[in-house]
């Protein structure tokens, strides 16, 4: 039913990769741990803000436009796929979502999710980077209009204008309902959500 299209992107995480390390090694004593998928999440809100065609739904021929960030991101039970929401993510920080997140993803695990927990969301991620694998075509979550897809990150060789030099690269993966979204507009989507990832002080602006 969903005219389905992917846009591939890679964004260079190094620099936020080496902060979430840091962040992990300060937050020891607390307990506190934060994964690539939280910054993640914080950082989808702000391209949705950008483009709000993508916090979208169709209900039948009615294009829906959110005016509220709930993301869901794919988890991995032992008894199949489910997707949790973490709701008003706009409003919530990288620490809180993160402790969230795991509190989810433990309810998923033992089947003890509810429905509610699974309602509600806006916009999906689903992250193949534990596992593996360079891309993929995550299916839309309908009636959503669109899904990232996060492989795992690989070093590899990126010329600076002088020389090659190591860079952590993330692969993304942007499908998109094709009778609400252009290629441009994915394509920006993409392009804006790398320079985030990139340099994440470009969050607050």
């Amino acid at each position: 039913m969903i005219p389905h299209v992917t846009n591939n992107e890679q964004a260079d995480i190094t620099s936020l990769e080496a902060f979430r390390k840091q962040l992990n090694e300060e937050g020891k004593k607390a307990g506190t741990r934060v994964t690539m998928l939280a910054f993640l999440i914080k950082a989808v809100v702000a391209a949705l803000k950008k483009f709000p065609e993508f916090n979208a739904s169709l209900d039948g021929d009615n294009l829906i436009l959110k005016k509220y960030f709930n993301i869901g991101f794919a988890a991995d039970t032992p008894n199949g796929l489910v997707v949790p929401v973490i709701r008003d993510a706009d409003k919530k920080g990288i620490l809180e979502i993160g402790q969230e997140m795991n509190e989810l993803a433990g309810l998923a695990r033992d089947g003890k999710l509810s429905a509610a927990q699974m309602q509600g969301g806006c916009f999906t991620i689903s992250s193949l980077g534990g596992i593996g694998g360079t891309d993929f075509t995550p299916i839309i979550n309908a009636p959503e209009v669109a899904i990232m897809g996060v492989s795992r990150s690989s070093m590899q060789p990126v010329w600076n204008g002088k020389e090659f030099e190591p860079r952590l690269m993330l692969p993304l993966s942007l499908s998109y309902d094709h009778r609400v979204i252009d290629g441009a507009a994915a394509a920006r989507f993409n392009a804006f959500l790398a320079e985030l990832l990139a340099d994440y002080r470009r969050i607050v602006l």
